[in-house]
């Protein structure tokens, strides 16, 4: 199938400046993410950002990028905004690989994307939980799945709650039953061209604002989420300065 990848870049960042130009084993970290996605087998692979210093290193290094507007209040609009000024078709499919992902999986942008369709116009991916640390986490995001594979709920929550199982040992044993089946959201997302369209105009609903998950929105509004599962664990995006130690030691042993 025919998809186009979308990668978001903002220069600012609170935890790390500048990140979309740290350094990666000698190429700025939009670039590591861009030819990533260029392996996945995209038609096209474009950098969105707010900012003429990210503009100027994907030319220097042969990355399609456009200049967006500075006050987008998500990637998911600035994204809109690039394909919009592409002129895709309405059918299009479009994927948004964020900027902080230098060794995101080609197969699993590839994977996301074929599963939007006329019927289902938003995919995403997760994978399974095993750590009962991680499902207590409320920085873990969760996602609960129908018999479709398309996503129920998003939550910071502990999800699905494993009654008879947390009151006869007590949910401090560390311990997740085997049946559990929980699965940990991963911020990649797939659509439409005219869903990414209407996404933005939609009205922010109460549980995204509760929970702080903006992919709430659109199940409150109706709209189904395919989820792809992942055999493995992806590799972890740049967030904090251990994260980018943790990478530029992967880069430098390449």
């Amino acid at each position: 199938m025919s998809f186009t990848v979308i990668i978001p870049a903002r220069l600012a960042s609170t935890r790390l400046p500048n990140k979309p130009l740290a350094d990666l084993g000698g190429k700025p970290m939009v670039v590591r993410v861009a030819e990533q996605a260029l392996l996945s087998g995209a038609s096209r692979v474009v950098v969105a950002t707010d900012h003429a210093s990210i503009l100027a290193v994907c030319v220097a290094h042969n990355i399609s990028a456009y200049l967006t507007r500075s006050d987008h209040p998500s990637g998911t609009d600035r994204i809109a905004e690039v394909a919009a000024t592409m002129g895709l078709a309405p059918d299009a499919v479009i994927v948004n690989v964020q900027g902080d992902e230098p060794l995101i999986a080609p197969s699993l942008i590839a994977a996301t994307a074929a599963l939007v369709n006329a019927d289902v116009p938003m995919a995403t991916s997760a994978h399974a939980i095993t750590s009962a640390t991680d499902f207590f986490n409320p920085n873990v995001v969760k996602v609960v799945l129908d018999h479709h594979g398309r996503a129920l709920y998003f939550s910071r929550a502990p999800m699905p709650w494993a009654r008879d199982a947390f009151a006869k040992d007590g949910v401090q044993t560390a311990r997740l039953p085997a049946d559990l089946g929980a699965l940990r959201h991963i911020g990649l997302y797939a659509y439409r061209q005219d869903f990414l369209q209407t996404y933005p105009a939609l009205t922010p609903a109460p549980l995204e604002q509760i929970e702080a998950l903006e992919q709430l929105r659109v199940l409150w509004h109706g709209y189904p989420i395919a989820v792809h599962i992942c055999a493995e664990v992806p590799e972890g995006g740049v967030d904090t300065p251990e994260d980018l130690a943790r990478v530029r030691q992967v880069f430098a042993a390449r």
